[in-house]
Order: structure tokens, then sequence, then C-alpha cells
């Protein structure tokens, strides 16, 4: 459990976040240190299957991490009679949940918070999807697959191309630093497995270090211990 951070609306405010040390998990922890929010973290081990075990799967039917609880609730009522948990699963959808509820990490123009929820997407249905087939094949299958390691391999790096050109003309994926960063940045810290050299890709290793330089991040990406 965090300590000595201050909740941003009510001091009885407390959040748990159920999580492992994979990207969609360290989006989340990156987030709630960016934003300061009291929370405590519980270990879901998914190399040993605690994903399918019967009380995480009351949280989240799909037995995947992160789920966030939330005690506060959305309209942020906690400690009022009528308060009742939320429960919330899906890495991006909790990234907007905080966003929405501190006010932070999502630009105030309309302009500004759909590019950031565009860059948000690519990064649910391309960068994440992709990069995770692209290690699992290239470090955990069993045997080597070599369709599979030429599709995902060719297609990662494309999605890297992608990243490359936008970050050459914008310091980060939106207008600002947003939860379009938080969610992409734990996926490119896997470069390495995805047998990516940065170097081929300047405009993402400047945006990839400005992003790694953030302590809220570093400290986010520190977790679960």
């Amino acid at each position: 459990m965090h300590q000595s951070r201050q909740p941003y609306h009510n001091r009885q405010a407390m959040m748990t976040l159920y999580t492992w040390g994979t990207p969609n998990g360290r989006k989340v922890s990156i987030m709630l240190e960016e934003c300061a929010l009291p929370y405590s973290v519980r270990k879901i081990d998914i190399t040993s299957g605690a994903q399918s075990a019967p009380d995480y799967l009351a949280l989240n039917l799909n037995g995947k991490i992160p789920v966030l609880v939330d005690d506060e609730g959305p309209a942020g009522t906690g400690g009022t009679a009528n308060a009742q948990p939320f429960v919330l699963s899906e890495s991006g959808a909790i990234l907007i949940y905080l966003a929405g509820k501190t006010g932070r990490f999502l630009p105030a123009s309309e302009r500004g918070k759909f590019v950031a929820l565009q860059w948000l997407m690519f990064q649910m249905g391309g960068v994440g999807p992709m990069f995770g087939q692209a290690h699992h094949f290239l470090r955990f299958a069993p045997q080597p697959v070599p369709y599979a390691i030429e599709r995902y391999t060719k297609e990662t790096a494309r999605l890297y191309g992608v990243l490359n050109t936008h970050l050459a003309q914008h310091e980060y994926l939106a207008d600002e630093y947003s939860i379009a960063d938080i969610a992409t940045y734990p996926c490119v810290a896997r470069h390495e497995w995805h047998r990516i050299d940065l170097a081929d890709y300047p405009a993402v290793r400047r945006w990839y270090a400005t992003i790694g330089a953030r302590p809220a991040v570093q400290r986010g990406m520190d977790l679960p211990r």
C-alpha cells in the first residue's frame, strides 16, 4: 500500500488495484501515481492462474487484469451512507474513468480529448495486442512458430513506424501528455522483447526517454512489488 498519499477529494477514499507486472497493469499504476490518488495493490499472479480464482472472477468475469475498485464511486460520494464501491475492468476504460474523475491527463478541449482517445484506441486495438503476440511467440511459445513470428514481428515493426512518424512531428501522442502516452509507454518499455532497436525509431526513442523520466511513471512501472 502506498503511504503518504493525500486523496484529491476525500481523506477516507481508497482505491484497490488488482494487478500484475504487465503493460496493462502498469498503465493503471502509472495513472494512479500521476494523479496522486490513494490506493492499495493486490497482486494477481497470472502465472499461477490467480486470475481464474472464483473471488477474482467475481470482480471480472473475463479473468484478466487489471481491476480497479473505487470505494468512493464515480460521483465522489465516499464516506456517505449511500456510497457503493465501483468495480471497473479493462485498462483503457480505467484510464478514461480516472481522467474523468480527477480532470487530469485528458485534454479539456473537444479536439484534444478526441485526439487523445484516438491514440488510446490505437494502443488498445493495435499496439497492445500486436506487441503482446510478438513477445509471446518470440519468448514464451513452447516451440517456434515461424509464420506467427514473422506475422507479429512485421506488424510490430510497422506500428513502431507509425508511432515514429507521428512523434517526429508531435511531442506527445496527443496535444499534451495524456492517457494515450500513459497507455503506450509500458508496451514500448518491452521493445527488446519485440526485437526492436529504438535507434531505428529516433522519435519514439526521444518520446520514450521523456515519458520514462517522469517520477510517477517510474513508480508506476515498479509495481506490483
